[in-house]
């Protein structure tokens, strides 16, 4: 059984500054990409708010460079996905692709957090291309130009009535005939005049063409079918936190993400620390994960020398 200092699990920009971080204190890490290599940000395409980048940049070109900073400091950034783990007792164990055994005396999650997509076919093909799940990440790509936003709580409410600060046309895709969002967002709604709410609506269809969206076809529950013309559609139905392999295991909060103690990446299992979206609910930025990652290392660090 190969054992390591320090595993890290997951590589968005949480996992990858985290192995540059341990990386440079020399404690060796074994970072193991995942399902998704890069992180969500493998699927967005410009980049326009990471400091560091005055000219924008990429998704993909971004997770590349911080993987080979990573790899520059002597990171082991490996393919594969951790599919059990064993944190009942130290080292802890875990199982890569359901053969390679592996013990580690720290481990650090960066799985991330998926955003909840409709599953249709035309949303996955504009995916990227006018389809987004981030109106902070995207929206400035599409001012003073018509969207759509899908959902009908807080996180749909707050980022409708952001992208109407920017875009000339708002519409709210609402599938109810209420909107479930705090009497504070709703009221922030219904009060900026270009937003337009669409009660008891459903996507039937993404509309696009080789440039990326130009509209959204919706369908009422009476059946009427109508078309927005949009360049922009957003999805804010909710997020997914990566965390089955870790459940039974790590203390989550009830919306299931990973909780830590305030100010800090210890998760309820010493020696396991927690950085980027699969602790965080309320900011899922790039900028944001960063930093985590930073601090699960620091903290990874100080207990590994206290040990």
């Amino acid at each position: 059984m190969e054992k390591v200092r320090v595993l890290i699990v997951g590589s968005g920009p949480a996992g990858f500054t985290a192995a540059i971080y341990t990386s440079r204190a020399n404690l060796s890490p074994v970072l193991y990409e995942g399902i998704e290599p890069g992180g969500q940000l493998t699927t967005t395409t410009e980049i326009e708010n990471f400091p560091g980048y005055p000219q924008g940049i990429t998704g993909t070109a971004m997770m590349e460079d911080l993987r080979q900073q990573a790899l520059r400091f002597g990171a082991d950034v490996r393919k594969g996905i951790i599919t059990s783990i064993d944190l009942s007792q130290r080292p802890f164990k875990a199982v890569v692709d359901h053969q390679h055994e592996i013990e580690a005396d720290a481990v650090i999650v960066a799985t991330g957090a998926s955003a909840k997509y409709l599953g249709l076919e035309s949303e996955a093909k504009f995916r990227g291309m006018g389809v987004s799940a981030c109106a902070t990440c995207d929206g400035f790509f599409y001012r003073k130009q018509d969207v759509a936003v899908v959902g009908g709580g807080d996180t749909a409410c707050e980022e409708a009535t952001y992208l109407a600060s920017i875009c000339k046309k708002v519409y709210l895709i609402v599938r109810k005939n209420y909107l479930r969002a705090s009497k504070a967002m709703q009221e922030r709604v219904f009060n900026t005049p270009n937003i337009e709410v669409l009660f008891e609506h459903n996507t039937a269809e993404v509309l696009g063409d080789e440039d990326g969206v130009t509209g959204v076809r919706v369908v009422s529950t009476s059946g009427e079918e109508r078309v927005l013309d949009i360049m922009g559609f957003f999805l804010a139905i909710g997020h997914h936190p990566n965390v089955e392999v870790f459940k039974g295991q790590l203390e989550l909060d009830e919306q299931g993400y990973i909780k830590v103690t305030p100010g800090t990446s210890k998760t309820s299992v010493e020696g396991v620390f927690a950085a980027g979206d699969v602790k965080d609910p309320h900011y899922r930025q790039a900028i944001t994960a960063a930093g985590s990652g930073c601090i699960a290392a620091l903290d990874c660090e100080r207990w590994l020398l206290a040990q």
